[in-house]
């Protein structure tokens, strides 16, 4: 059996690019480091807007399976070896936005049950056995079914590895503090002349803000900023990326965050904020006490 490293982060997100916007800087950074970086992705984004005109005939599996390759480009850009597919490809679907039909579909991610979908969740941890993992919060981020779910699936997850013997020390959601939001936003409207997307986006555009104070980690990625450019790009036909900014297929731009934020909601944390998700975890070889500043 193959040693693992000390440290191992595993990720769980909705659709393919949902990584890289969220966390590309974290994973590269890690990846570098040495830890092992393992991602679960639980759908393959079939029902995606596509933003290319010459691949926009690509729907539904097919749109899938290029979004498929557009992912392993991205893991390639960000150092990751270990990207999987919830269950393994094609056991759940896309479930488009909330309220739509396809919510319906007895076969898109939305309608899974949870225990089900977290058994082959806990599969992956108990054979990576990480000391974090990192998902989004109760409502997803900003309420699509799919980052509910995974959500759902995936602090369900937590429970039943515990139960099975293998304990996540650290559970954090993505955040983003409001103050940053609105610095990245009010730099934004000074550059848009110079980019190519038809107007800005507003805060409440971007998935998991909230007030600073809910703020517990923040890891500086901007060593990184390049390999998570670069993975955002790789997912092209949900994503156009211009310098420090990038826009989905509503064409808005937002920015670009290379410093990326978490909210710890398990495990222990000092007063200060940490800069190590890692922080607190006794990984033999490795010091990290990854707290500095105040929260």
């Amino acid at each position: 059996m193959t040693e693992q490293p000390a440290r191992r982060l595993l990720l769980v997100h909705a659709h393919p690019d949902d990584e890289s916007i969220n966390n590309g800087a974290t994973m590269a950074r890690y990846a570098a480091e040495g830890a092992r970086v393992t991602l679960v992705t639980c759908t393959l984004g079939e029902l995606g807007e596509v933003i290319p005109p010459g691949l926009r005939h690509l729907t539904g599996a097919a749109l899938g399976e290029y979004r498929r390759g557009e992912l392993t480009a991205a893991m390639a850009e960000l150092g990751v070896a270990d990207f999987r597919l919830l269950g393994g490809a094609g056991r759940y679907q896309d479930s488009g936005m909330m309220g739509l039909p396809d919510n319906d579909d007895p076969a898109c991610f939305w309608q899974a049950d949870v225990d089900t979908a977290a058994a082959h969740l806990v599969e992956v941890i108990l054979e990576v056995r990480p000391q974090v993992l990192v998902t989004y919060d109760e409502h997803g981020g900003y309420g699509h079914p799919d980052h509910i779910q995974a959500h759902r699936v995936a602090m369900r997850a937590v429970e039943l590895a515990a139960d099975a013997g293998w304990e996540i020390p650290k559970v954090y959601w993505n955040r983003v503090p409001r103050t940053v939001g609105e610095q990245a936003f009010a730099r934004l409207q000074g550059d848009l002349a110079a980019l190519p997307f038809g107007k800005a986006g507003v805060l409440d555009d971007v998935p998991g803000v909230v007030d600073d104070e809910r703020i517990t980690t923040e890891i500086d990625g901007t060593g990184y900023a390049a390999a998570k450019s670069a993975a955002m790009a790789a997912h092209a036909t949900q994503i156009e990326v211009s310098g420090a900014y990038f826009a989905l297929s509503n064409e808005l731009a937002q920015p670009l965050f290379t410093t990326e934020y978490y909210e710890l909601v398990r495990g222990e944390h000092g007063s200060t904020r940490e800069t190590d998700l890692f922080a607190g975890i006794e990984v033999p070889g490795i010091e990290s006490p990854g707290i500095e500043g105040t929260s």
